[in-house]
């Protein structure tokens, strides 16, 4: 090479790059599969959030029902601001409710969700029903006709109670007649989880039903529809100035279902962080590629430094060659995350509230981009950089210098794309904690698998010799120069480890709802019991045989607004604790503590107490609201700020499904407040369907839940969710595997090589096929078993001390497990070195 005046230029490196792209892509094909497969996975789940969340934004109007929603709870407005309201613009009143549906002919009930809506329902989008006539117009079908309201119910409902399109029904002390059948309910979205199938009625036939009682647990929810020239912000700011009391909860139409939008949101994370998993565990097979098509390269490099060549320029001419490969699967991979995305959106078009807007935003597309570029320069600089190192003599003798350290400048870009690579995975997610989490805990599975391989090499060095051929050359394998031990367990490691926790935690959640809180759980819990049927209904539920432990408490519902003097939306919370600052919650008041509670801190108020309003709260909630006893928190009950008094704290097991609650107030403070009462039951037997008639046909206004039917629907959701979770975190294993194949065939040629050479020393093809088996065998054996204990001890630190739920061992998950891999293991192992059983030994040497 000449000494002219830009004998390595970075065009010159690009034109070596080109011309060694040329030839033959077979040493990079798992290279361009694990890239194309983790860019791929985030670009379309980036592409497919911001698809849902957009069609949410658009059609915020059509879920929240109007461009805002008030909503108060057990009281409606007053005259005074219901002029207000109405001023603001166009109007719709609508009251939710929980309430037993009867059907007259069968004498069957069920509790169904109830909404009570108006004539001018719904502000925008429509409701779709199936009729006996065709019409749909709601307030027409709702209205009294021969002394009859009607009523519109969803086909569950129909078809829980077999009851036909002009069945009779009976809600509260009221008689309807069925007049259509739901298929279309514009701002379902908006209301929440259901408990029962939707019975809509008139607002007007409610108010004859006796269901609104003083304390009913009812939902007053005004829409408006802006006039124009008014804005949201306009709206919340004359709001507050005219009703800053009021105890009003507001949203609008840019957060119409904020349920459905928190969940897509951490669902995206979770997924762009397994991407990003697989793109971590498809890095391992970067390096193996590149550590091959290094290997096949020597004589080329030692040929090109013997020329003059300087390793700068070796170095360059290999990384373009990379980043080339890297962009190209990059560009495959946003082109099927993007392709993907709109398959997924148009598949999940019915299971969604509205359907997604496709919109191809370039952040996502570049977030994959970067990740997808950044591990492929973070798991080849190593390979690269040590064979800068290797003198050409050493070269031409066939060896890259295993253990020679790369230079500190190529150790320092090593650590800052691994910097740049986590704080792009932290910083670019709303859930930063989560984020960081979830990435230290794979940071710290990577380490763990990596001293392991190190470990299971030192220990196969160490270990006394056996005495059995076959297996004496398995272990030294397993230790031997180029050994693919420490990629089989990092790349099968860490798929499996992610597999196992999440199997481990689905497993236990399931097993807790549908085995272990059944046994706990009462029969039944009954809402909006008047303080005027207390004593009625208890003793019509002990008058039942197989009935006992009947338990009541007064209940109500209220919002917290400040904590510790600072206004809710301005606290700092930790993220167990948001949910008890979001909407209103269930409070109530004692003279004497709980059954079963346990204070922790601070003492319980006398019975006869009559002073300033105290609570006691629940210890966990305070702490992460960063409460200590003696500060305050501010609660808007019915419209009334009460401020009390921290007392004490209380530890609240809440796998018991007994009636518990976050807040309970001294009984002073909220005995005169209008209000109902919940109460629980236990019953065996026949005793169950006894007591729940009992109830229902003397207490009208009494809704009637039934555990087992919560519990099953919990149970539907736990593995509807786990399935999801495990067929998303099954990408991580996937590119385990390619990454597993891949180290398998970059290992052939040295197959090959001591194949022959065993040959040669007398060994048969059946010693050597039982050899490879043997050391097959035992890398599967040991990465599933540390793959298994990394698993289940993440699983057990989730569900005791996240969730603080029992523990369940599930051995048949890791038995299964540890079968899997070692048959995968076995499969790609054997699948990748049958060809090296069959070479030729004359052949072999002689091109050696």
């Amino acid at each position: 090479m000449s000494k002219g005046k830009s004998p390595e230029s970075f065009a010159l490196a690009i034109k070596f790059a080109r011309r060694d792209l040329r030839g033959s892509l077979k040493g990079f094909r798992i290279f361009l599969a694990c890239l194309v497969l983790g860019v791929a996975a985030i670009a379309g789940v980036g592409t497919l959030s911001s698809s849902i969340t957009e069609g949410l934004r658009a059609n915020g109007q059509v879920i929240l029902g109007g461009d805002i929603d008030i909503r108060l709870t057990h009281r409606a407005v007053d005259d005074e601001e219901h002029g207000w309201i109405r001023d603001q613009g166009r109007t719709s009143e609508v009251q939710t409710l929980r309430a037993m549906v009867r059907d007259l002919a069968s004498d069957r009930r069920t509790l169904s969700e109830l909404k009570a809506v108006d004539n001018a329902y719904p502000l925008f989008g429509s409701l779709t029903m199936k009729t006996d006539s065709g019409a749909e117009n709601p307030e027409a079908r709702l209205e009294k006709k021969d002394g009859r309201y009607g009523a519109l119910i969803e086909q569950g409902l129909s078809d829980r109670l077999e009851i036909p399109l002009g069945g009779q029904i009976r809600i509260g002390e009221l008689d309807f007649e069925v007049r259509g059948i739901i298929q279309s309910e514009p701002d379902k979205a908006s209301q929440g989880m259901a408990l029962g199938p939707r019975t809509i009625i008139s607002s007007v036939a409610l108010r004859e039903t006796g269901l609104i009682q003083p304390g009913s647990l009812i939902r007053y929810h005004y829409r408006i529809a802006l006039n124009s020239g008014r804005t949201v912000a306009d709206f919340y700011e004359e709001a507050s100035a005219a009703f800053p009391d009021a105890g009003w909860r507001i949203r609008d139409a840019s957060n119409g279902a904020p349920g459905i939008k928190r969940f897509v949101e951490r669902v995206a994370l979770f997924l762009t962080l397994v991407g990003l998993t697989a793109l971590v565990v498809g890095g391992v097979g970067v390096g193996n590629a590149v550590r091959a098509y290094l290997e096949g390269k020597i004589s080329t490099i030692a040929t090109l430094k013997c020329l003059g060549a300087s390793s700068s320029f070796i170095f360059r001419v290999h990384y373009l060659q990379v980043l080339i490969l890297a962009i190209g699967g990059s560009l495959i991979g946003l082109i099927l995350g993007v392709g993907g995305s709109v398959f997924a959106a148009q598949f999940l078009a019915s299971t969604l509230p509205v359907p997604p807007e496709i919109n191809i935003t370039i952040g996502p597309l570049l977030l994959a981009t970067a990740y997808g570029l950044l591990t492929a320069t973070l798991f080849t600089i190593w390979p690269l950089a040590r064979a800068r190192e290797t003198p050409a003599a050493a070269l031409f003798r066939d060896i890259v210098s295993a253990h020679k350290r790369p230079r500190p400048f190529y150790l320092a870009t090593l650590g800052l794309c691994f910097a740049v690579l986590v704080a792009l995975a932290i910083l670019t997610s709303r859930e930063t904690w989560f984020a960081f989490v979830f990435v230290i805990s794979i940071v710290c599975i990577f380490a763990i698998l990596i001293l392991v391989g190190h470990g299971v090499q030192f220990a196969a060095r160490c270990v006394p010799r056996s005495s059995i051929p076959s297996l004496r050359l398995a272990i030294a394998n397993l230790h031997r120069p180029g050994a693919a031990t420490n990629s089989v367990i990092l790349s099968m490691g860490l798929g499996l480890t992610l597999f196992v926790t999440v199997a481990l935690i689905e497993g236990n959640l399931t097993r807790q709802v549908q085995e272990q809180l059944p046994e706990k759980a009462p029969a039944f819990f009954f809402i909006d019991i008047q303080s005027n049927q207390l004593d009625d209904f208890v003793a019509t539920a002990e008058a039942v045989s197989d009935v006992s432990e009947v338990n009541h408490v007064p209940n109500m519902r209220g919002r917290i607004t400040q904590v510790a003097g600072v206004p809710s939306e301005q606290v700092t919370v930790a993220p167990e604790a948001k949910w008890a600052l979001r909407g209103d919650r269930g409070i109530t008041y004692a003279a004497t503590p709980p059954e079963g509670a346990m204070i922790v801190a601070g003492s319980w108020w006398p019975e006869d107490y009559a002073g300033p309003p105290l609570v006691s709260m629940d210890r966990e909630i305070a702490e992460g609201m960063g409460l200590v006893l003696g500060d305050t928190l501010t609660v808007n009950v019915m419209g009334r700020e009460i401020e009390a008094e921290i007392a004490n704290f209380r530890e609240i097991d809440w796998t018991t499904m007994a009636i518990n609650f976050v807040l309970v107030f001294d009984t002073h403070s909220l005995q005169g407040a209008p209000h109902s009462h919940l109460a629980t039951a236990r019953a065996d037997g026949e005793g169950e369907n006894q007591l729940f008639t009992a109830i229902t046909n003397k207490f009208a206004n009494i809704s009637v839940i039934r555990m087992k039917e919560a519990l099953q629907t919990v149970s539907r959701i736990l593995e509807q969710l786990s399935s999801a979770v495990s067929a998303i975190s099954s990408i991580t294993l996937v590119t385990g595997v390619l990454v597993l194949a891949g180290a398998f065939a970059a290992g052939h040629r040295k197959r090959v090589y001591d194949a022959v050479i065993l040959k040669v020393l007398g060994a048969t093809r059946k010693d050597i096929f039982i050899t490879f088996l043997l050391e097959y065998a035992l890398l599967g054996l040991i990465t599933s078993v540390i793959a298994a204990a990394t698993g289940w001890f993440a699983a057990y630190m989730v569900i005791t001390d996240i969730l603080e739920a029992k523990w369940i061992n599930l051995p048949f998950t890791i038995i299964a497990t540890i079968l899997i891999s070692v048959l995968v293991t076995l499969l790609f192992g054997l699948l990748g070195s049958w060809r090296a059983l069959g070479e030729k030994v004359a052949p072999v040497l002689r091109s050696d």
